[in-house]
């Protein structure tokens, strides 16, 4: 059961102008499941995307890299869930292109113009005939109304226990435009640059240079500070589409009063999403916010915060509603900040003060840190007393069902 996460409702998702979104049951691996989707753009839609850093990345990975890196204008997108088509070896890469080129002929446009992504089991081959055989029927079920994104979110999961999908409206220069974006993931998620899948759109117009650096951006703010088990997929891809349809001038610059306005709404559009994916994390009963104040950069605020995500013995203890929180301190201990100072360190679970300059705070009771360790959205905050630097990452507790879920995971 997802922590405080429910389905989303069509009726508050947003069309976005120059996007069309349909779903398919292509029987990729189960039958009489949503599992093919495709987004159709219209010309002229300007894309960016980032993916995995994994170097064992599979093969839509490596065929959108080259796709996007052409420039000829990205005109469909085409998402299977079921399989990842990675460790497929060449024959993976043959295959992501095939269903490139069979989706590229239905709509007239070049195989270079569709981009591939694949989420499921890796190492088994892509069932390039059954996603073929689907593409009719997805494009058939193809609309640009909300209920079509609450489909896709649908269309994309694989563990996950609900779909995820979010808008927002913003008025830029007195011009509404709007902001849609769905996401996958539940496990294997500790992203070096995304999520697994991800897609974000807006009809705000963005001079296509801008997009790989618009992409990046968001990305860093939002997916790029999650982890629900420290494992980075070989499948990580996030896209931003931005169609152009809202009559606005052509957003060149992010430090534009404009391009600003425009981060700030895809940020909070893919920040909901990450954290979605953390509340639905694989037997997750627990969303936890890590916060790092008083670091001397960034870097040293994020190794020591992920090193609190990451920590098992920390994620065990949350699940148990155990406040041992020495495990937090050894987790800052073994960070990497080599210079660290114990006696600068203060610890607050929300409200509780647990450790002032390094130690137990005197009035610190087990109780209360209980208290906070019981309910379902926590905050840990760590001040190092180095600096001004701040980052905050978000990540969930580690139960029996998560080793349920993943034992169980091809059967």
């Amino acid at each position: 059961m997802a922590v405080n996460l429910s389905a989303p409702n069509p009726a508050d998702l947003l069309s976005v102008p120059g996007v069309r979104l349909g779903v398919a049951e292509a029987g990729i691996r189960k039958a009489q499941r949503k599992d093919l989707t495709v987004m159709l753009l219209d010309e002229g839609a300007a894309v960016g995307g980032v993916f995995t850093r994994n170097r064992y990345c599979a093969a839509p990975v490596q065929v959108c890299r080259e796709h996007l890196a052409a420039g000829h204008g990205i005109r469909a997108l085409v998402v299977n869930t079921g399989c990842a088509n990675a460790g497929t070896g060449e024959q993976g890469l043959i295959d992501a292109r095939t269903v490139c080129i069979a989706l590229a002929q239905k709509l007239g446009v070049s195989p270079q113009q569709v981009l591939p992504f694949s989420t499921g089991v890796i190492m088994e081959p892509l069932p390039v005939e059954r996603i073929v055989t689907g593409l009719p029927a997805a494009l058939a079920d193809a609309a640009d109304d909300g209920a079509h994104w609450a489909r896709a979110a649908e269309g994309i999961m694989t563990t996950d226990t609900v779909p995820k999908a979010a808008s927002r409206r913003v008025a830029i220069d007195g011009v509404p435009v709007s902001v849609s974006g769905i996401a996958k993931g539940a496990g294997m998620i500790r992203p070096n640059m995304a999520t697994m899948l991800g897609f974000v759109a807006t009809d705000a117009p963005v001079a296509p240079a801008l997009m790989p650096e618009l992409a990046r951006r968001v990305a860093d703010a939002s997916f790029n500070r999650i982890t629900v088990d420290g494992d980075t997929s070989t499948n990580d891809s996030f896209i931003v589409i931005a169609t152009g349809r809202a009559p606005l001038p052509p957003i060149t610059a992010l430090d534009s009063p404009a391009g600003q306005a425009l981060l700030a709404a895809l940020i909070d559009v893919a920040r909901w999403l990450a954290h979605a994916i953390v509340r639905d994390g694989e037997g997750a009963t627990k969303f936890i916010t890590v916060r790092v104040e008083g670091g001397r950069d960034a870097d040293e605020c994020l190794k020591a915060a992920y090193a609190i995500a990451h920590s098992p013995l920390v994620k065990t203890a949350f699940y148990a509603s155990d406040p041992n929180l020495g495990r937090i301190l050894a987790a800052v201990g073994y960070a990497g900040i080599d210079d660290l100072d114990q006696r600068g360190i203060e610890l607050y679970l929300d409200d509780v003060h647990v450790v002032t300059q390094g130690g137990r705070h005197p009035a610190y009771r087990e109780e209360d840190g209980q208290r906070v360790m019981k309910q379902s959205d926590i905050t840990v905050r760590v001040l190092l007393g180095r600096g001004q630097a701040a980052e905050t990452v978000w990540t969930c507790d580690l139960s029996h069902d998560y080793v349920s879920i993943n034992a169980d995971y091809r059967s």
